[in-house]
């Protein structure tokens, strides 16, 4: 079964936001790291001195089915963050065939973003703006025997 979340885009002010977001909601951060975990890859720009200690991925969990997650984006990586475009729906599954399919699916006539792909991070991760103009992120995390 796929659950679905909200990941939230910011210009540098993430975990200010986060921290006010556990304020109000309570809980702790499930997963933090910021852009100096991320270890060098040959297709990405390296991460700015300044943008270091900025937040690669942050994670807060809401419910037992829901999460609020996010990210200081790089303008640096791409188009800048405008209101409106900085959220996707992220969308969790079990299996890499189920991932596959559902992006396939949903970025029909839309703009691929990164193709399904295993990341530095252990999920099966891919993400696109589909013809709608949604943006989303697709991810397995739990891998079948043989994938």
């Amino acid at each position: 079964m796929a659950t679905v979340n909200v990941y939230l885009q910011f210009e540098g002010n993430c975990e200010v936001a986060f921290n006010f977001y556990k304020k109000v909601f309570g809980g702790e951060f499930s997963y933090i790291a910021r852009y100096t975990d991320m270890p060098s890859q040959e297709d990405v720009p390296p991460v700015r001195e300044e943008d270091k200690d900025k937040i690669l991925h942050i994670s807060l969990p809401i419910s037992e089915e829901t999460s609020i997650m996010g990210s200081d984006h790089l303008e640096s990586w791409g188009a800048p963050v405008v209101t409106g475009n900085n959220f996707s729906l992220s969308v969790d599954v079990g299996t890499r065939q189920e991932a596959d399919r559902i992006f396939n699916e949903l970025s029909k006539d839309g703009k691929v973003i990164m193709q399904m792909d295993q990341t530095f991070w252990g999920a099966y991760y891919g993400s696109f703006t589909d013809k709608f103009g949604i943006n989303w992120m697709v991810s397995a995390e739990i891998e079948e025997e043989g994938s």
